[in-house]
C-alpha cells in the first residue's frame, strides 16, 4: 500500500547505499521478513553476506528466492546459529573468526516475536535469551574482528541492533540481577508484547552501552538501534478488508499511512544504519542513534536512554557470562 503520507519519511533505495564490493556483512536470521530483504539490499551493493539462521534448509530456500529476485554480484552465505543458548550463539561467532579475516557490517536481525515465552534451562525467559542475551554473547565474540577491521585504512564498521516501537511500553526499575529480565507480564497478547518490548529496550541499551566502551578505546565503530516501524502485512490487509463502514476504512488507511510502513521500508532502515552514506560523512552524530523509517534519528523512550540501566544490563550478561565460563 503506498504511504498517504509517505512525502514525511525520507525516500532512500538501495542505490543511494555505498558500494560494499570487498566488504562482508553478517545478519542475523536473514531467512524471511524485513531481515530478508535487508540482505537483499546490501548483497545488491556487492556485499559478501553470511545469514545466520538456525537451519540449513531455510537458508537454501532463502537463497533460492534471493537468487530468484537477483543478487547482482553480492554474494550470500550460511552460518549455522542457534539464539536459544548463549554457549551456541558463542560457538557460531568463532566459527566466523575461522571463516574470515574481516567483519565490516554486523545486523543484530533476528527476533522471536509471537510468544508464548518459556523459561531456559538457565532460569531466564526465552525471549530475553532469544532476543538479546544471545545477541550480547555473539556480538561480544566478534568484537576483535571488527576492532581489527575498523583500523584498517578507509574502514566503516558498524554495528546495528534491530529494535522495536513497542520497547516503550516497559518501564523497568532495574535490570540488575537475571532476575530483574523475568518479569511476569502475563500469558495475554499484551504481556506477551511486554516480553517482546523489554528485549527490545535490552537491545538499544546494549548499542547504547557498547558504543561507550568503544569511543572509551577510541575504536572507530558505530554502533546505532533501528526501529523498523510498524509493518504493512497481510494482517494489517485483513484488517482493512474486515471494517465494514466507508468512514472507518478511510480513517483506518489513514492512520496506517502515519504510522506503519511497508515491510521495504522497514528493511532500508536496516540497510540505511548499515550503509548509507551520511552515517559515515556526519561521524559522531550517529553514534549511538536510535533510527527510525527511514533513517530519521529519534529519540527512544526514556529507560533507553538510562545510562543507569545501560551499565545494570551489561553487568548482568557479563555475570552469566562467566556463570556459563564462556569465553568472549
Amino acid at each position: 500500500m503506498a504511504s498517504f503520507f509517505g512525502f514525511l519519511r525520507q525516500k532512500i533505495s538501495e542505490d543511494d547505499l555505498v558500494d560494499l564490493h570487498g566488504k562482508v556483512v553478517l545478519i542475523t536470521g536473514g531467512n524471511s521478513g524485513i531481515g530478508f530483504t535487508t540482505i537483499q539490499f546490501l548483497a545488491r551493493r556487492g556485499a559478501k553476506v553470511y545469514m545466520a539462521c538456525r537451519r540449513e534448509e531455510a537458508y537454501e530456500d532463502a537463497l533460492k528466492r534471493l537468487n530468484q529476485a537477483g543478487l547482482g554480484d553480492g554474494s550470500v552465505h550460511w552460518l549455522h546459529l542457534d539464539l536459544s543458548d548463549p554457549r551456541l550463539a558463542n560457538k557460531a561467532a568463532k566459527e566466523m573468526l575461522r571463516k574470515e579475516r574481516r567483519l565490516d557490517i554486523l545486523i543484530n536481525n533476528a527476533a522471536k516475536g509471537n510468544g508464548p515465552y518459556a523459561m531456559t534451562k538457565d532460569g531466564m525467559r526465552e525471549s530475553m535469551v532469544v532476543n538479546y542475551l544471545s545477541h550480547f554473547v555473539f556480538t561480544e565474540t566478534l568484537l576483535p574482528l571488527l576492532i581489527r577491521t575498523s583500523k584498517e585504512e578507509g574502514s566503516d564498521v558498524r554495528i546495528v541492533n534491530v529494535s522495536s516501537s513497542v520497547h516503550p511500553n516497559v518501564t523497568p526499575h532495574t535490570l540488575k540481577g537475571k532476575e530483574s529480565w523475568n518479569i511476569d507480564f502475563g500469558d495475554t497478547t499484551l504481556g506477551r508484547i511486554n516480553f517482546y518490548g523489554l528485549s527490545k529496550l535490552a537491545n538499544i541499551l546494549h548499542a547504547k552501552n557498547l558504543q561507550g566502551r568503544l569511543d572509551a578505546q577510541k575504536v572507530n565503530i558505530t554502533c546505532i538501534a533501528v526501529d523498523p516501524g510498524k509493518i504493512v502485512t497481510e494482517n494489517t490487509r485483513r484488517w482493512f478488508d474486515s471494517i465494514e463502514s466507508r468512514l472507518n476504512g478511510v480513517l483506518a488507511r489513514i492512520y496506517v499511512s502515519l504510522l506503519f510502513v511497508s515491510p521495504r521500508e522497514g528493511a532500508m532502515n536496516s540497510a540505511y544504519a548499515a550503509a548509507s552514506p551520511e552515517v559515515k560523512a556526519q561521524g559522531r552524530a550517529f553514534k549511538s542513534v536510535y533510527l527510525t523509517p527511514v533513517g530519521r534519528v529519534t529519540d527512544p523512550s526514556p529507560h533507553a536512554r538510562d545510562e543507569r540501566l545501560a551499565q545494570e544490563l551489561y553487568d548482568t550478561s557479563m555475570e552469566i557470562v562467566k556463570e556459563m565460563k564462556l569465553e568472549l
